[in-house]
């Protein structure tokens, strides 16, 4: 049951990465209707909704773009930046989606910022429990460290209303704006729906991971 659990954990994420992949390396490839670069896009959605004061920079990384609540800025990575295909528009609008909620106060986003320092700090201290637990022997450190996992859980538990929300919301800007057509929408939900399967594939695997290490906590 252990190795299942483990192969499970290991599985789901690989998954879900090789969705958002193909989904993300197909509509890379197709220029949208309108030929909005994602800073278009973002620009748009910004403006639109009286966010004047978040900034869209351009930053290194492939895929790496996400919103940043503490400097209101969309960071945008650079094959989404100036790139006007679908995934680049699907990309830019969830982020400025995270930008709306920000504005918004939405309670999930609040609640996930106020705990990145909390998460930051158990999980480190949970990896070196474990260990110690692990070679020493000892039960309850061992417990500990596993207690100190569920804060990482209960962040990514947060995590998903948070994503799935900016995803309705960058669905409904494009709309309303008029920068879809019904091709670019269909290519932009796939980008989309994939991606927030990264973020449910992360989720299950760490839970797993939690039981497996529960189980092997209580065989001991």
């Amino acid at each position: 049951m252990e190795l299942i659990l483990l192969g499970l954990a290991i599985i789901l994420p690989l998954m879900a990465q090789a969705s958002i992949s193909s989904a993300y390396n197909t509509y890379a490839k197709i220029t949208n209707t309108r030929g909005l670069t994602g800073k278009d896009v973002a620009k748009r959605i910004l403006e639109k909704n009286g966010l004047h004061n978040v900034r869209i920079s351009c930053i290194s990384g492939n895929l790496s773009d996400h919103y940043d609540p503490r400097y209101k800025q969309v960071n945008l990575s650079e094959s989404i930046y100036s790139d006007d295909s679908i995934a680049s528009l699907a990309v830019a609008a969830h982020e400025c989606g995270h930008a709306i909620q920000d504005k918004e106060k939405y309670v999930f986003l609040n609640f996930r910022s106020a705990l990145v320092p909390v998460v930051n700090f158990t999980s480190k201290l949970s990896t070196i429990f474990l260990f110690i637990g692990i070679v020493t022997a000892a039960t309850k450190l061992f417990t500990v460290g596993i207690i100190l996992l569920l804060g990482g859980l209960l962040f990514q538990l947060v995590t998903l209303p948070v994503e799935f929300n900016a995803s309705s919301r960058a669905l409904k800007q494009l709309e309303e704006l008029g920068l879809v057509n019904s091709k670019d929408l269909q290519g932009t939900k796939k980008v989309l729906k994939a991606a927030a399967l990264t973020y449910v594939a992360g989720f299950l695997s760490t839970a797993l991971q939690i039981v497996r290490l529960t189980m092997l906590n209580n065989r001991r």
